[in-house]
């Protein structure tokens, strides 16, 4: 038997839908990661793009478990000398944009590359309960619910 390869014409993609509110960062930053590579589907293939469309609402309400609110640092650096800048993971959450958290939680569980790149293309988080893609029939997937450690108060 041989073993099978897809091509991009064997390829379907769908919608899932996810809502973070409640819900741990890491455990569901692996699950979408494990989704956005196309893991969970029998007909992975390492080399092509056959993950699913991923769409993440209420991002500004997912929780940090222990003490990483205020312990947890994420640094950027402005490209002059001496220009490294951090912020905490509670100052993210508390503003502007929250959703980054969850972006850059589920970037870093994909693998660098092209195929990472175009990967991670298939993700839109928004902070709030609203998104525009709705006329795509996302299938909704309940991540606290595959185990219980994955909703729990910090």
């Amino acid at each position: 038997m041989k073993t099978f390869s897809a091509r991009p014409a064997d390829i379907d993609k769908k919608w899932i839908l996810v809502d973070a509110d409640g819900v741990v960062l890491g455990r569901m930053a692996s699950q979408i990661a494990l989704i956005l590579r196309g893991k969970h589907k029998p007909s992975y293939t390492p080399h092509m793009d056959c993950g699913d469309n991923v769409v993440v609402i209420n991002a500004g309400k997912v929780h940090l478990t222990g003490k990483k609110l205020k312990d947890k640092i994420y640094y950027r650096h402005t490209g002059y000398p001496g220009g490294i800048k951090e912020r905490r993971a509670g100052e993210i959450l508390a503003g502007k944009h929250p959703e980054r958290v969850v972006q850059k939680a589920i970037e870093r569980m994909i693998p660098s590359g092209p195929l990472g790149r175009r990967q991670l293309k298939n993700l839109r988080v928004y902070a709030g309960a609203e998104h525009p893609h709705e006329a795509q029939n996302p299938e909704v997937v309940d991540i606290a619910a595959r185990n219980p450690k994955n909703k729990r108060s910090a």
